[in-house]
């Protein structure tokens, strides 16, 4: 029953920044994260963020690590994705995920980022 609004998504300039926000209709107790498929390419994992159960740790891609930085705010249900010093190769569509009750999967729309001079 948990939907995930996505906004952020924009045109920047490489080298600029952008922050994604996904805020979650109702309390997510998992993971939350970000994924993104770039043109001709598979769906990555770009970054993740665990629950406080499990010390709200995090994972990134190798591709984006120093450069982006996930959090999330449990008391405003929402996740973010910091993306700084942007690359064209970070163009594409990125959704928003996360789990419930470790079994429950949702997904936001998708919103696109575009980097590009």
């Amino acid at each position: 029953q948990v939907q995930l609004v996505e906004s952020g998504g924009g045109l920047v300039q490489p080298g600029g920044s952008l922050r994604l926000s996904c805020t979650a209709s109702g309390t997510i107790f998992g993971s939350m994260g970000w994924y993104r498929q770039a043109p001709g390419k598979q769906r990555e994992l770009v970054a993740l963020v665990h629950s406080v159960h499990s010390g709200g740790t995090t994972i990134y891609a190798d591709s984006v690590k120093g450069r982006f930085t996930i959090s999330r705010d449990n008391g405003k249900n929402t996740v973010y994705l910091q993306m700084n010093s942007l690359k064209p190769e970070d163009t594409g569509i990125y959704w928003c995920h996360a789990v419930q009750l470790g079994t429950l999967n949702y997904w936001g729309q998708g919103t696109q980022v575009t980097v590009s001079s």
